[in-house]
């Protein structure tokens, strides 16, 4: 069976998800999208709310979010203490979000990369697995208490 990957966003980031359902698809993923459905204007809260509460319930093993600059669903992810929601622009930094703090969501600032680099973030931040080792006590102490 696929691995289920959530994915959702804001109206800014709407191009940018339905190109990457494609290419989940692509790589042998399983999408379950949390919207939005069009590029008319959303409230981000309302769709990164239901893709995080899915991650930590299990019924998606990682995230994908994309809004314009990424922040505001990154910022919206992290409020819950389950979910390391990373910022990344470089596949280089996926990789280390995934490696270093086992990130659960992937957060893309969709004017600020291009697709290839989107593409490129996603397939690394999927097939990078989490080192734990000297992370793993790190990772413990990032959630609030």
């Amino acid at each position: 069976m696929a691995q289920k990957i959530a994915i959702g966003g804001d109206h800014a980031g709407y191009t940018y998800k339905s190109m990457l359902k494609a290419e989940l698809t692509a790589l042998g993923y399983e999408s379950k999208d949390f919207g939005p459905d069009s590029e008319e204007s959303v409230d981000y809260p309302d769709h990164v709310h239901p893709l995080a509460k899915a991650v930590i319930a299990g019924d998606a093993q990682l995230g994908i979010l994309i809004c314009g600059s990424g922040n505001g669903v990154a910022m919206t992810a992290n409020k819950y203490q389950e979910i390391r929601a990373a910022l990344c622009w470089t596949p280089e930094l996926a990789k280390l979000a995934r490696e270093h703090n086992n990130a659960n969501i992937l957060c893309i600032p969709a004017r600020f990369v291009t697709e290839d680099v989107a593409r490129e973030m996603v397939k690394v931040f999927l097939e990078t697995k989490f080192e734990g080792g000297r992370h793993l006590n790190r990772v413990n102490k990032i959630a609030a208490c």
